[in-house]
């Protein structure tokens, strides 16, 4: 008995050499890609903080995107997303809807995947369309940048889309933004209201003022954020005809010195950039 228990002890002994090294390996792999995950998201957010110059903002996009490969976490859609809405709205480019469309899927996918979000998801009743809008009505205050960049960058897709497609996913959009507004009204600068306003004026049958009372309640909360000032000319007063005001709202945008505002300097430096792409192209939005 004593000389079996000997054996199985040995036995025991070699099979656990054996494994060491594998099981050695296995932590020194999953070691070495944390290493390399994090790696690439601090070069990629140190790109992002410097993305006023162009090579820094398509480095941002390199870095987070390989990231974001290895790792599919809430926090890392959600700048992915938002460095593909940059480099994609103020693009002098065209026909770049498809990347919006990408961006959009990213944050919807980080929604309902998200821990605080995905149990209320599975309990809404109905069918697919109505469980996701019931879900959204209850979501969290912790997807909320999900639910934003998700709106933004859809209602950016749809733009060029034929209006019955933009007419069948009005509901969404609104539920998403409502849900926004009603948790953080402020959230990126008054972002809510100026995703309203721009969208109030791609959505037939909405009344023009509707689209004028977000912006201006979005330039009130925050009149230093120039996304705020340049698409109420973009949207409103392109589409309700009135070039003096575009005009004059763009040059004052253009006069604005970008170090008053540090904190969003890298935003509004893109802001005066659109701006003058704007006014450029003044005769052309206004024939």
């Amino acid at each position: 008995m004593i000389y079996l228990k000997h054996i199985l002890f040995v036995s025991l002994t070699i099979f656990a050499i054996i494994l060491s090294p594998n099981c050695s390996r296995k932590r020194a792999q999953t070691k070495a890609s944390t290493q390399n995950i994090d790696y690439l998201i601090d070069k990629g957010n140190q790109y992002w903080e410097q993305r006023i110059d162009s090579n820094a903002l398509s480095n941002a996009e390199h870095f987070i995107n390989l990231a974001y490969k290895e790792q599919h976490n809430f926090s890392l859609a959600i700048l992915l997303s938002k460095v593909i809405f940059t480099k994609t709205y103020f693009s002098k480019n065209e026909n770049l809807d498809s990347l919006f469309l990408r961006s959009s899927n990213i944050c919807r996918n980080a929604v309902l995947s998200h821990d605080d979000f995905s149990p209320i998801f599975k309990q809404s009743k109905g069918d697919s369309t109505f469980k996701l809008l019931s879900a959204i009505t209850e979501a969290p205050r912790s997807v909320v940048p999900g639910l934003y960049w998700w709106g933004v960058n859809r209602a950016m897709y749809l733009q060029n889309r034929p209006v019955l497609e933009r007419i069948k996913e009005r509901e969404l959009l609104e539920v998403i933004m409502h849900r926004v507004l009603s948790l953080e009204p402020d959230f990126y600068f008054s972002g809510p209201y100026r995703f309203f306003g721009s969208l109030y004026t791609r959505i037939p049958g909405i009344e023009l003022s509707q689209s004028k009372s977000y912006f201006d309640q979005a330039i009130i909360t925050n009149p230093q954020y120039l996304g705020n000032h340049v698409q109420l000319a973009q949207y409103y007063y392109q589409k309700s005809g009135d070039r003096e005001k575009f005009n004059e709202t763009l040059k004052m945008v253009l006069t604005v010195n970008l170090t008053d505002y540090p904190e969003i300097m890298a935003d509004n430096f893109y802001y005066q950039k659109k701006a003058a792409t704007l006014l450029k192209n003044e005769s052309l939005l206004f024939e």
